[in-house]
């Protein structure tokens, strides 16, 4: 029972022990349990929360700010603490914080329903985390919030209604989330709102009318979003408003008027929407405005801005719109502030406005890509602040102004693709500034001056496309922070200065299209950092130097059509190379192995020189290869197939050397291949089937080979091929049928083959044919097709040298494209269709049987004959012939005979009558003497058709039949 007692009492101590530590602690003890609470969700691998223990007074916590008399938490700050983890749901325990900062930490989940149990929390900052998920809707409770900045997260879901129920809220930031859907109307109920930041979110829909009701907002930025529609008028109510960013989104309509009301305005961004019209001239009450942005957007009129009421306009940017006629006359005022003036890409006109010499603050002009004309004034160099003129892309002419030398802040010079001609003034010595001048695309001419090279800051130089001569610069070596030379297509001679070596950041060298000369300097080597060099179309020659090798972080090089000779091993030292061209050169020995270092090469071109030895396997390597021309060289040896882990070609150009072996089957697999020409060298064996598979093939060629079989039907898969040439081989069988699935050919090369079989009539569905089609040279047999009447664009067709029967078909009429026609040596007969005439007659030498022109006449009654009589007909017509020749010569042999007999009876009469003297008779009441009578009776003729000659006995009928049949096929 004591026992009992005890244990009540020690119970009771307890109890009155805990009462009064609550007592003596207030609600400190409450919120150190839930901020513990909250330590146990973070991570903290700052340490930052290390002094969060029971040891420690709640009020020294890192962060915590207590009441002045400790009794409570009013707030906590842990804003870049390294903190991940959870956002805690017990932060809703702390009912007494009136300030919770957590931004700029990496906490991840979504924010807690909990928080709208924080009645007394007037800032709430969560903005840079990772937080995912909605805004809660219990945020609406938290009546006595003035700040809420939950921004550069990755919430989503729309912007929940109940923001509207903060009557307190004074900055509202939800910038840089993935909200969709609308600004809610409710948005017009936060009275007090300063600042509202919606910007790059995925917002759509109308900016809400009812925003007019928020009468103290200063700040408005919802640019980078979707919103679409016009732009409310209601706006025009704000009349703090001093910054409005709605960039970046589809509004469309005109500017409202009613922003002329916006008298504290300094900030007005509307670039990138779709607003069309004119500019209103409103909006030169803008008094206090500083900066106004309208560019990138469809509108249009002329500028009406800028008089004398917008002294304070700092930056005026209308590029990229519709924007005509010239700049006004008012448009800068002495006293003015203008330090930008950005009018690119309209349709302004007119000469360089001189109003703008008056904007003495001008800092960057651009003028650029408009239809400015005429010269330059010389009074530009008023403007002394100026570091910035874009006059590109307009038709300014005449010379640069001496006086261009005098703007002394100038730093950027960009006036490209104009009319400008003479020379470069040598007062551009001056411009100590200078960092870039693009002087491209102009008629320019002279010497490039030396007085260029004191331009110290130079680092960009571009004089591509004008017409300027002479040497380079020797001094070119004292621009020691020129990482751009580009003076590309001009007339420049001479050699490579080498003082250019001493430009040490030089990254990109364009030399090319020019008439230089002589061998690469060696002080090339001292170029480390270049990137870029591009000599080609000039006439350097000589080797290479071997310093070369030391230029690690080269990546395009082009050497292509000089007179460079030697080894190309001192290019092969960069593992950064992407594109290396030597393309006609005199480069000899092999291709370097060590090439294979490269291992993002993407473009490969050593075509036209005097390259030897093999392909080197460790090409292989190139897993992004895509262009491999090694043309007109004197590699040898086989494929090697670690080229099949090339699987990004899609040129492959092997023409023109002495390669040998069979064509591999793995090419098949380099699904990526668009042309393969490894025409003109010794390969032999069949045409592999697997060619089929490289169904982006554009180009096949495989002519002047020694390749034999037949072509596989697998060629049909090539449905993309645009030209296939095979001629020059020894290939056999027919043309497959398949071949008409090669729709887009337009280039069709069979000849000189042994193909044999008739020509397949599918040919007439290859209708893109355009180029050529030439099967000549082969054993092709049969009629032409009249399918072939349907390549109507067909600009040369070549049957000739085949076994090719029967008429030429009257659909080839169709061809009225046709401006080469070859059919000779074949055994075709019959008319020529007339629109052939135009052919020359080597176009059908070798057919005997044709006529028409350009040929021989063709008889209208043998060609209807030889159409309508059948074979049984034709035997029938030579017997008959046979038997009239027979009664004919019989008929002769016995009219001969009784002449004779005559003749006899004669010559008896008068040898009987004792007369000597001359032979003579009477015939036909004439008397013929001895000789003229032998010459009158030389030949008999029957009907005007020589039979036989006096002079010859008739041996037989089949001598009378014979001289019958020449005579008909003569008549």
């Amino acid at each position: 029972m004591g026992g009992i007692q005890l244990s009540h009492l020690i119970l009771l101590l307890v109890v009155f022990n805990v009462a009064g530590l609550a007592v003596t602690l207030g609600d400190n003890s409450t919120d150190s349990y839930w901020l513990l609470r909250v330590k146990s969700e973070l991570i903290d691998p700052a340490r930052v929360l290390e002094n969060w223990s029971p040891r420690a007074h709640l009020c020294r916590w890192n962060g915590v700010t207590c009441s002045d008399d400790h009794s409570h938490i009013l707030g906590l700050n842990l804003s870049g603490s390294g903190l991940s983890g959870s956002l805690s749901s017990e932060f809703g325990r702390l009912t007494s914080l009136e300030v919770l900062d957590l931004s700029s930490n990496s906490l991840t989940g979504s924010i807690p329903s909990d928080l709208g149990q924080l009645q007394n929390i007037r800032i709430l900052l969560l903005y840079t985390n990772l937080l995912s998920g909605k805004i809660p809707a219990e945020i609406g409770l938290l009546k006595k919030l003035q700040v809420i900045r939950i921004g550069d997260n990755m919430l989503t879901g729309e912007i929940t209604p109940a923001i509207g129920n903060l009557p307190q809220l004074r900055v509202l930031g939800l910038a840089y989330c993935q909200f969709n859907g609308s600004i809610p109307i409710e948005i017009g109920n936060l009275k007090h709102l300063i600042s509202l930041d919606l910007q790059n979110n995925s917002l759509s829909g109308l900016i809400p009318e009812e925003i007019h009701g928020c009468e103290e907002l200063e700040i408005f930025a919802g640019s980078n979003n979707q919103l679409q529609g016009d732009i409310p008028s209601s706006m025009g109510l704000l009349k703090s408003l001093q910054i409005l960013n709605l960039a970046n989104n589809s509004l469309s309509g005109s500017i409202p008027v009613s922003f002329s009301r916006l008298s504290n305005l300094k900030y007005l961004n509307l670039l990138g929407n779709e607003l069309s019209g004119e500019i209103p001239s409103e909006l030169n009450d803008l008094v206090q405005l500083e900066m106004l942005d309208l560019s990138e957007n469809n509108l249009s009129g002329t500028i009406s801005l800028l008089n004398s009421q917008l002294k304070n306009l700092q930056a005026l940017v209308l590029y990229n719109n519709a924007l005509t006629g010239s700049i006004p006359t008012n448009f800068c005022l002495k006293d003015s502030n203008l330090q930008q003036v950005l009018l690119a890409r309209n349709k302004l006109s007119g000469n360089f406005p001189l109003e703008l010499l008056n904007c003495s603050s001008l800092q960057q002009l651009d003028l650029s890509d408009n239809s400015f004309e005429g010269d330059l004034p010389s009074l530009l160099e008023k403007l002394q602040n100026l570091k910035d003129l874009a006059l590109n892309n307009n038709s300014f002419t005449g010379t640069l102004p001496p006086e261009i030398g005098n703007l002394s802040n100038l730093e950027n010079l960009f006036l490209f693709d104009n009319m400008f001609t003479g020379g470069i003034p040598v007062e551009i010595g001056k411009l100590q500034k200078l960092s870039i001048i693009y002087l491209y695309d102009n008629q320019m001419s002279g010497h490039i001056p030396r007085e260029l090279t004191n331009c110290s800051s130079l680092a960009e130089i571009d004089f591509f496309g004008n017409h300027f001569t002479g040497s380079i610069p020797a001094t070119i070596g004292k621009l020691k922070n020129l990482v751009l030379l580009h003076l590309r297509q001009n007339y420049l001679s001479g050699p490579i200065p080498p003082s250019l070596g001493y430009c040490e950041r030089l990254q990109l060298l364009a030399l090319a299209d020019n008439k230089l000369s002589g061998s690469l300097p060696p002080t090339f080597r001292f170029l480390a950092k270049l990137s870029t060099v591009t000599l080609y179309n000039n006439s350097f020659q000589g080797p290479l130097p071997t310093s070369l090798f030391l230029l690690k972080n080269l990546k395009i090089i082009n050497f292509s059509h000089n007179r460079f000779s030697g080894s190309i091993f001192p290019l092969s030292g960069s593992n950064a190379l992407t594109a290396l061209d030597l393309t006609n050169n005199s480069f000899s020995g092999p291709i370097p192995s060590r090439l294979a270092m490269s291992r993002n090469l993407g473009r490969v071109r050593l075509a036209h020189n005097h390259l030897t030895g093999d392909i080197p396997s460790v090409f292989g390597q190139f897993t992004k290869l895509k262009f491999l021309d090694l043309s007109f060289n004197n590699l040898s040896g086989g494929l090697p197939s670690e080229l099949s882990s090339c699987r990004k070609l899609d040129h492959l150009l092997l023409n023109n050397n002495q390669f040998t072996g069979t064509i591999p089957p793995w090419l098949g697999s380099l699904q990526e291949l668009g042309e393969l020409d490894i025409s003109s060298n010794n390969f032999s064996g069949t045409v592999p089937a697997e060619l089929g598979n490289c169904s982006r093939l554009l180009k096949l060629s495989l002519h002047r080979n020694t390749l034999f079989g037949e072509i596989p039907r697998e060629i049909g898969n090539l449905t993309s091929l645009n030209v296939l040439t095979l001629h020059r081989n020894n290939l056999s069988g027919s043309i497959p049928s398949t071949i008409q699935q090669c729709k887009k050919l337009f280039e069709l090369r069979l000849s000189e083959n042994f193909l044999t079989g008739s020509i397949p009539t599918e040919l007439g569905r290859l209708t893109d044919l355009q180029v050529i089609l030439d099967l000549s040279k082969n054993l092709f047999s049969g009629e032409i097709p009249s399918s072939l009447g349907n390549l109507v664009k067909l600009e040369r067709l070549n049957l000739s040298s085949n076994q090719l029967e029967g008429e030429v078909p009257r659909p080839l009429e169709k061809l009225t494209s046709l401006h080469m026609l070859n059919l000779s040596y074949n055994h075709l007969q019959g008319q020529l269709p007339p629109s052939f005439s135009g052919f020359p007659v080597s176009s059908f030498l070798g057919d005997a049987n044709l006529c028409g022109p350009p040929l021989l006449a063709c008889s209208k009654s043998v060609g209807r004959r030889k159409k309508q009589l059948s074979n049984t007909e034709v035997v029938g017509i030579i017997m008959v012939i046979v038997f009239s020749s027979t009664l004919i010569c019989l008929a002769m042999l016995y009219i001969m005979f009784r002449i004779w007999c005559h003749w006899r009876e004669n010559s008896i009469s008068s040898a009987g009558g004792g007369g000597g003297g001359t032979e003579q008779r009477r015939e036909g009441g004439k008397w013929v003497y001895g000789d003229e009578k032998r010459r009158n009776s030389e030949y008999w003729k029957v009907n005007s058709m020589q039979l036989v000659s006096s002079q010859d006995k008739p041996k037989s009928a089949t001598a009378c039949i014979f001289h019958l049949q020449m005579d008909s096929e003569a008549m």
